[in-house]
């Protein structure tokens, strides 16, 4: 999976094992809205009524386009910072 960041303005980074995401204005750590954008190869299996259901998913791309914080509605106003007892 390949992640990018939908402009040169403002590139948000997905947290890691070490890290995790902040609201810069309100310092909310828990609740985001992710907007993304993908990409994506599905095997659809139909069965005899003709209900569909996804059996496989690649994902082949996906970019986040904003990230807005659910406690103080700031778009793209999101920085990683350390987890708590990770080893930087």
């Amino acid at each position: 999976m390949s992640y990018e960041g939908a402009s040169d303005l403002m590139t948000v980074p997905l947290p890691t094992e070490t890290t995790r995401w902040r609201c810069t204005l309100c310092g909310n750590l828990t609740r985001f809205d992710v907007t993304r954008s993908s990409k994506v190869v599905e095997y659809v299996h139909l069965d005899l009524a003709g209900e569909p259901k996804v059996e496989e998913r690649e994902v082949v791309s996906e970019t986040i386009d904003s990230v807005r914080c659910r406690w103080c509605n700031a778009v793209d106003q999101i920085e990683l910072v350390d987890r708590p007892g990770a080893d930087s």
